[in-house]
């Protein structure tokens, strides 16, 4: 039998008894005794014979029991009942009787230790040890203890300086509550200290530990260091910018913070209504080049009454001074050359970049040189000016390139094929700066339209007869000068029947050169014989006798001339209207 059997507390404790016989022999009897600690009368507890099993009638009532390899069992084991010493004495008839025994303790592991830290400041420096925390165990068995530790060092007590108070109760269960409580001085340093405490009990021979969590305790101290310092969203600040500045004390509780900017050299003015005192905040929103300077939170301990402060300069970044030069200055003429110069002033490096009306960049550089000026070259040109260091920083100047000169029709609908009494739109669109005035040679409805150095005019009106014969003038002017152009009006009938006559003309022509190839194909069959007196040989030379060509001339030059126009709207020459050529090659 084990000489010690330990069994927690509300289990079930079994104890084994094992022996032997000589010869192979069996038992005869099997009983099982147990020994109060402070009663040494022995009280049997069963009989196990061949027969079975006899209970007795003791304390321990139905929580005995035996089992078949005969150890013995006792259900719900208590805390002080059940401690004692069990024997198993074996009978064998005529060889004898032998026994022997265990000493069945019981233990109960305590629950975790609870440590509660106070919840009061405790002043560093103190006279005084002050409460540190309490530290709790409960239900364990045998009675457990605590130790305290300070950042990971076992506190021990010491005269004037750490004091440790333990109280250990009883239970109606039989169990222990451990309580214990710190006592000890503080310094400043102890504001990240952390405190634990450590209950140790034993099991099966043991000494065993379980450690409560660790915890900080708040320690008051006055403040010795002042730090004032800028938070922002970017390393640099710039304008429009919102700035935070941060107070940082070392004291604790924090102190009452105050601020001031420096406005001239001894002349400090007090932004504390703008801040948040009690944590030690400022904020500056939207900042200008004026929030720039030198700031200062001040502190005032109300302990000790003594006053410390931190300075940060703030520097904010800005372009100002946006100019747009440009050269010369003087009104500009087509073909004329401008230089546009533009300078800014800021702190930090600046970048030039310029671009059009419609945000195109097109130059680097603070100079921008165009050459050759056009009406269309007038618009309006933007300097844009960036920081590179200061990411978002930048600025924009424009200025207006107006291109003067007299005006030049740039489009014009004519000619226009028209009928008599038919309403017409005639369009007139031309190009000037000074803004130019447009005047028609006939009366009607007039609309125009204007758009950067471009004014379009409709005129509305009904055909006539002289207009259809005179046409319409469009005339544009300005102060520099005036450009006018004639639009043609022609009868969309009179057009019509040209058409048929020149269908006519090629339906002619096509029956000719069918005839020709009619009176060469009998020619090559002999069907006809060409002489060379006083009739041409349509086979000579100067002939070429595989082609036949045929020349049409028109008597109606002038004519003509207004029906067959290039796609352009361009005339041919009359030369050119003149004459075709038909090619009749087989």
């Amino acid at each position: 039998m084990p000489a010690v059997l330990e069994v927690e507390i509300g289990s079930t404790a079994r104890l084994e008894c094992s022996f032997s016989i000589p010869g192979n022999g069996s038992f005869t009897a099997i009983e099982w005794f147990y020994v109060n600690h402070h009663q040494p009368k022995r009280v049997r507890l069963c009989l196990i014979t061949a027969r079975g099993v006899q209970m007795d009638d003791t304390e321990f009532g139905e929580r005995v029991s035996v089992g078949e390899d005969k150890a013995l069992s006792i259900s719900k084991v208590t805390r002080q009942d059940d401690a004692k010493t069990f024997i198993c004495r074996v009978g064998a008839g005529s060889q004898g009787v032998g026994e022997n025994r265990t000493e069945l303790y019981t233990y109960k592991i305590p629950a975790p230790p609870e440590i509660t830290p106070s919840s009061a400041g405790i002043p560093a420096h103190s006279n005084d040890v002050s409460q540190i925390a309490q530290c709790m165990s409960e239900n364990g068995f045998p009675s457990p203890n605590i130790t305290w530790y300070k950042n990971g060092e076992q506190l021990l007590p010491e005269e004037d300086k750490t004091k440790i108070l333990t109280t250990l109760v009883r239970q109606s269960s039989g169990l222990y509550t451990v309580v214990s409580v710190l006592f000890t001085k503080v310094a400043r340093e102890d504001r990240d200290s952390l405190f634990h405490c450590t209950v140790h009990y034993w099991l099966r021979g043991q000494m065993r530990t379980e450690d409560s969590p660790r915890v900080n305790i708040t320690v008051f101290y006055p403040t010795q260091h002042v730090e004032l310092r800028v938070v922002t969203n970017s390393k640099m600040v710039k304008e429009g910018d919102d700035v935070k500045l941060v107070c940082d004390a070392d004291g604790n509780p924090a102190p009452v913070f105050s601020f001031f900017k420096r406005e001239l050299e001894d002349n400090w003015e007090d932004l504390s209504s703008l801040a948040d005192t009690n944590n030690g905040v400022l904020m500056l929103h939207d900042v200008n080049k004026s929030s720039s300077g030198l700031y200062r939170c001040q502190t005032l301990d109300l302990d000790d009454m003594t006053q410390h402060e931190g300075n940060v300069e703030l520097m904010v970044n800005y372009i100002e001074g946006v100019h747009v030069k440009m050269e010369p200055s003087s009104p500009l003429r087509e073909g004329d050359s401008v230089r546009l110069s533009c300078n800014a002033h800021s702190p930090v490096a600046l970048d030039y970049q310029w671009r059009d009306a419609r945000g195109r960049k097109v130059a680097e550089g603070n100079q921008l040189l165009l050459n050759n000026l056009t009406f269309e070259s007038s618009s309006n040109f933007s300097c844009k000016v960036q920081a590179r260091s200061v990411p978002g920083l930048e600025r924009s100047k424009q200025v207006a390139v107006a291109v003067e000169g007299k005006p030049r029709i740039v489009a014009i609908s004519s000619p226009l094929y028209v009928q008599q009494d038919q309403v017409v739109n005639l369009t007139c669109k031309a190009i000037a700066f000074p803004p130019p005035s447009v005047h028609w040679s006939i009366n009607g409805t007039t609309h125009e339209y204007t758009e950067n150095q471009h004014v379009t005019s409709n005129l509305t009106v009904r055909v006539s007869h002289d207009l259809l014969r005179a046409g319409a003038m469009c005339r544009v002017s300005n102060t520099l000068g005036v450009s006018e152009k004639h639009i043609q009006l022609l009868d969309q009938k009179t057009s019509e029947s040209k058409g048929i006559i020149i269908v006519a003309i090629i339906v002619c022509i096509l029956l000719v050169a069918v005839l020709g190839s009619i009176i060469y194909f009998l020619h090559k069959k002999g069907k006809i014989s060409c002489g060379r007196s006083g009739k041409q040989d349509i086979t000579k030379p100067e002939a070429r006798k595989d082609k036949n060509v045929v020349e049409v001339k028109s008597d109606k030059l002038s004519e003509e001339a207004g029906l067959l126009q290039g796609a352009n709207g361009e005339k041919r020459s009359a030369a050119d209207q003149s004459e075709k050529y038909i090619d009749l090659r087989n």
